[in-house]
């Protein structure tokens, strides 16, 4: 992880938070799940450094699910997310442990497991750390849609491999992933006619906006909330 903005406005965490549940094994992972099991259509929520215990996260998964989806936030970071106040393992030590690959991978049965449920399309969506691995799994062509919200260190060279429909939504205050960057990931789509693309750049914002944001913060919620609108559109758009 490039930038220290990745560590900013840490989330307290909460095990318990959310209007779902938490089960110890979906696709082989613990997960919090939201949603009927009626539906057809899933979303996987990859979580930034901080895990799947971040309250925003999964006030992010229930309103996804009102809008008709069975949701999935898995815990791929297996109980250990990042903790900031820990200074004898620094976000490079701790991402050793934790490289976006390995997140990849263990996304797979998860949607392994959706697929038995008879889910007959999986997007995902990713925030920061998360959003590389979804990049990886819209590169794989394992789900049918993409949200990548403020990546990690994404390459044009990534996205020129991406496979499905794909909305990338980034700040214009991002060390990870400038504004600059985001235009050429604009390009590259652009130029693949085949994989349906909207990329939009959130003005006054920092990485990490649309997760980690302070509820007192009117402006701040706001530019969260137009995030969350802008994913359940673009999953509306290609996984209905």
């Amino acid at each position: 992880m490039a930038s220290s903005q990745c560590c900013d406005n840490p989330p307290v965490l909460n095990p318990t938070g959310g209007e779902g549940k938490v089960v110890d094994s979906f696709g082989g992972l613990k997960a919090y799940l939201a949603g009927s099991d009626e539906s057809k259509a899933a979303v996987i929520l990859i979580s930034d450094v901080f895990g799947f215990e971040s309250p925003n996260l999964r006030k992010i998964a229930d309103n996804i699910a009102l809008s008709g989806y069975f949701v999935v936030v898995p815990d791929v970071l297996h109980g250990d997310p990042y903790t900031p106040e820990n200074a004898e393992r620094p976000l490079p030590e701790w991402i050793k442990s934790h490289a976006p690959k390995k997140g990849f991978e263990e996304a797979k049965p998860v949607i392994a497991a959706l697929k038995e449920k008879g889910m007959s399309s999986v997007g995902a969506a990713g925030y920061c750390w998360g959003g590389i691995v979804v990049v990886e799994l819209a590169k794989a062509n394992e789900i049918q849609a993409a949200v990548v919200l403020h990546p990690g260190p994404v390459t044009v060279d990534d996205v020129k491999e991406v496979k499905c429909p794909i909305a990338i939504l980034g700040a214009e205050i991002d060390r990870s992933a400038p504004p600059e960057l985001v235009k050429q990931f604009e390009q590259v789509l652009a130029a693949n006619s085949g994989v349906p693309h909207f990329v939009k750049i959130f003005p006054g914002v920092a990485h990490g906006w649309s997760v980690r944001y302070n509820h007192d913060d009117v402006a701040a919620v706001k530019s969260a909330e137009e995030a969350l609108g802008d994913t359940i559109d673009w999953f509306n758009k290609n996984l209905k």
